[in-house]
């Protein structure tokens, strides 16, 4: 894929939980280190599942990160040098996450977005959509559904071994003891 050369433009991986969101990223931004790059790496402070400040796959793999907690201090890590932002579990952040990434982009940084690009009740998840809009870049990953082995586009939270309901909080940072990857016609919604 041809991605321009000193311009800023916007990437965004997303797909549900075990697609290997967090994975890509960690991949695209090793490369542009690995190219000698000034690369810069954010997430979410209630991110903590495996690392409080690492991004972290599920598969273990980890790339060094500022766990962000206030939007506003993600300006005190930019510098004229960062040529390349990666914001991991992007969904988690606030409104305010769209404006700074499209001024990182407009200053003419790479910026790399991962995140669940849908809620578990299939719905889109907070800032996603928009972003997904104003990016020059995207790609949707799939899992593979755990009960029927199909590709799977859906994260299934799991409650007691039951599925959650639909008026369930949103937000519930979790690993494989909350949550599965399903299908269309696996997924499904407590009542």
């Amino acid at each position: 894929m041809y991605r321009p050369s000193g311009h800023g433009y916007i990437e965004m991986v997303v797909g549900p939980m075990y697609s290997g969101k967090s994975e890509e990223l960690i991949r695209r931004l090793t490369r542009a280190k690995i190219a000698k790059q000034e690369v810069i790496v954010f997430k979410p402070s209630i991110d903590d599942r495996y690392s409080v400040k690492d991004v972290v796959s599920h598969s273990g793999i980890a790339i060094q990160a500022v766990a962000v907690n206030d939007l506003d201090t993600i300006w005190d890590f930019i510098t004229d040098k960062t040529q390349v932002a990666g914001f991991d579990e992007v969904q988690f952040f606030n409104q305010g996450i769209v404006d700074i990434v499209i001024k990182l982009a407009d200053m003419g940084v790479r910026v790399i977005c991962a995140g669940l690009d849908m809620d578990f009740k299939a719905i889109p998840f907070g800032v996603i959509p928009e972003l997904l809009a104003r990016a020059e870049f995207v790609d949707k990953l799939q899992a593979v559904c755990v009960k029927c082995g199909d590709p799977a586009t859906r994260t299934q939270r799991i409650i007691d071994g039951k599925p959650a309901r639909y008026e369930d909080p949103v937000i519930l940072v979790g690993a494989t003891e909350s949550y599965e990857a399903r299908c269309r016609k696996c997924h499904q919604i407590g009542v």
